[in-house]
Order: C-alpha cells, then sequence, then structure tokens
C-alpha cells in the first residue's frame, strides 16, 4: 500500500531549521551551535542541542566537514528573492555570466541559492548542508544578511558588490551616490529645473508611492540608499521622489505615472531613475501618454544594458555587468589562494544617450 501523506511527513529527515524552530532560536544561532564557533551563550546552546536530540537531529550533512579538510569545487551564489527575477534583469544575468566565466576558469561551478526575502533563514538551512568553497553576494541585497555569521562561522571567503555590509565581506564597489551624480549633475546642465527621481525599493515589499523620510529612515537596501543621497545632494531634499515595487519595466511604468499624471505646470520635466528597466517603464508611460522623449521629458538610467526594443539609447551610468562579475569572480580566486582581499572600487561612466535633451521652452 502507498504510503498516506502523514506517513511520509513523519518520515520526513528533521532539518536544522526545525530544530532552531523548536528551540526558538533563529537558524544561525543553532547553526553557530552545531559548528563550536560561535559565541553562543550555554543555556541558548543547550536548548539547541536539547531540540536536536527530541527531534532526532544528528547534525548538518557531513560533507560539510570537508571545508576543513580541502576544496569541494562549488561556490555559492546568494540571490535575493526569487531566481526568475534575477533571470528577467539583463543586468544580473551580465554580473552572473561573468561571475561565471572567471569561476570555470577556475575550476569551480556555482550554486546558486535563493533566498526569499520574508524568510532569509530558509538559505542558512540550506547552506547548512551544503559544502562550498566560498560564497558569493553579486546582487543588490540587504545590508545584513542571517547567511553571514553562518558562512563565517565556517572559514567561508565571502564576496559582494555592496551588500551584505560585514567587516569580514570583501566587495566590488560602485560609489553609488558619486555614480548618481553623473547623470544628475547632466540634467542639471542641460538647464532642467522641475526634476524627479525615481528609486529601486528601499527595503523589500515597500510598495510603489512617493518615498517619505519614514522610508529613507528604515530602508535596507544600501544601493538605492547611496543613489537616492547622490540624487539629492544635487536636485535638493524638495526634489519629487517615488520608488517603484519592483526592479521591472512595469513597475518603473507604475510609478513613472505617479511623477507625470500631475497638472503641467508641476509635472517634471526629468526624471533621473536608479535602473534602466525602471527609466525604460518611464519612457512608456510618458510616450502612452502623449509625451515625447527626450523634447517634453528627458530620462535617465543606470547600469548601461542594451534594451534593443526600446527604440532609444538611455542616457545612463554605464557599469558594465560582465566585468563586475568578473572582478568578484577574481577576489573569490585570490581569496582562495589564501591572498589578503579587500574591497575594490568598481569605475563607472556617464554614457549620453538620445533620451535626454534641454527643457522645453
Amino acid at each position: 500500500m502507498a504510503p498516506t501523506r502523514q506517513t511520509r511527513s513523519a518520515q520526513r529527515r528533521p532539518t536544522l531549521r526545525d530544530v532552531a524552530r523548536r528551540a526558538g532560536v533563529s537558524t544561525s544561532t543553532a547553526s553557530l551551535v552545531f559548528s563550536g564557533k560561535g559565541p553562543v551563550a550555554q543555556a541558548t546552546a543547550q536548548r539547541v542541542r536539547d531540540a536536536a536530540s527530541a527531534l532526532s537531529y544528528a547534525g548538518p550533512d557531513p560533507l560539510a566537514s570537508s571545508l576543513r579538510q580541502g576544496r569541494v569545487g562549488t561556490v555559492a551564489v546568494v540571490v535575493e528573492g526569487p531566481l526568475r527575477y534575477a533571470f528577467h534583469d539583463p543586468f544580473a544575468l551580465a554580473i552572473l555570466d561573468g561571475l561565471a566565466e572567471e569561476l570555470d576558469v577556475a575550476g569551480r561551478s556555482m550554486l546558486l541559492i535563493a533566498q526569499p526575502l520574508d524568510d532569509p533563514d530558509r538559505a542558512v538551512a540550506q547552506l547548512a548542508t551544503q559544502a562550498v568553497d566560498a560564497a558569493v553576494f553579486p546582487l543588490c541585497g540587504h545590508r545584513d544578511n542571517p547567511v553571514v555569521d553562518h558562512l563565517l562561522a565556517r572559514g567561508v571567503p565571502l564576496v559582494g558588490s555592496g551588500a551584505p555590509i560585514h567587516p569580514q565581506v570583501a566587495h566590488v564597489l560602485t560609489d553609488e551616490f558619486a555614480a548618481m551624480r553623473l547623470t544628475t549633475q547632466h540634467v542639471l546642465d542641460l538647464g532642467h529645473e522641475r526634476v524627479a527621481h525615481l528609486s529601486m525599493m528601499l527595503r523589500a515589499h515597500s510598495p510603489t508611492g512617493v518615498v517619505t523620510d519614514a522610508d529613507v529612515a528604515t530602508a535596507t537596501y544600501p544601493d538605492a540608499v547611496g543613489r537616492l543621497a547622490g540624487f539629492r545632494s544635487l536636485a535638493g531634499p524638495s526634489a519629487p521622489v517615488v520608488q517603484a515595487c519592483d526592479l521591472t519595466v512595469e513597475a518603473g511604468e507604475a510609478a513613472a505615472r505617479l511623477l507625470l499624471d500631475v497638472p503641467e505646470d508641476q509635472r517634471p520635466t526629468a526624471i533621473v531613475t536608479q535602473a534602466d528597466l525602471l527609466a525604460a517603464g518611464v519612457v512608456r508611460a510618458a510616450e502612452s501618454m502623449g509625451l515625447r522623449v527626450p523634447e517634453d521629458l528627458t530620462v535617465t538610467g543606470f547600469d548601461g544594458v542594451d534594451l534593443p526594443w526600446l527604440g532609444h539609447v538611455l542616457t545612463t551610468v554605464d557599469q558594465p555587468g560582465a566585468e563586475k562579475g568578473r572582478r568578484m569572480g577574481r577576489l573569490v580566486r585570490l581569496a582562495l589562494e589564501g591572498r589578503p582581499v579587500a574591497d575594490e572600487t568598481y569605475p563607472v561612466t556617464l554614457r549620453i544617450g538620445t533620451t535626454s535633451a534641454p527643457p522645453p521652452a
């Protein structure tokens, strides 16, 4: 007779996450107890061990111990949110492509880890049973990430592109503040006075809407915060700012309408955005409302990706994604060779396209 759903559930092997939940601690804390390398209070550690005993949990997969014996040829690549979002973003794909190219030269493969925004500890539980030589956080992410403490406790080298922020994570850094000033200054030099800003999400699950001081104060995405600060340093604190609920053309279009669907004398003549996909959404919104780009509205982006279907060449901050990925891969290689690694600055440039022009007379 086929096993019932209840029987199959009862036979499921308990996980580190199950132990953490039963003990009333985070998954990363439970991981530190098993690794024996973390400063965990004795009473807390005992609760974790008692929970493990009650669940018949024997500990993480023994394969993880191979990290202390030698290399396994795998690098974890942690992507916040569903992987399909990264696969729909041409800039993210370029970064992953460059990273894969460099790791392939080093004879190492990538293990993609999708980290849910509403349950980041799930990635800790997933990594607890995986042997990896290093880990990379290649895309936009939160300032803090529970994966960091778990992997550092195992002695795994970590590389990122600006987040998570931790002294033991080596980054390939874009100066977001200075980079956003490039497009903002370009727009101001053209003579625009009514200038607005379209931001990426400042924190997870942010709705499309006008950005408030509270939004900025509680923001968790360092790249979005840095770009917003760069814009405001030139355009001023009173310039209109909205944020999109997602990094997609559709989200950019919806956010742009909040700025454009106003009386003509209040409508911005230029919108500076934090991403090329959002800028494409602004172009769509403007043209659907009968506005010409750039004659009636200047639009700028950020990233420098190729959007041949847009019908315009964006004026944007150009930061070649594939090369950024390769640089992160090189930091991984250096770390695995036992050589010291440190943050390195990634240069960007202003690329003037066909979407910027002086304001209408």
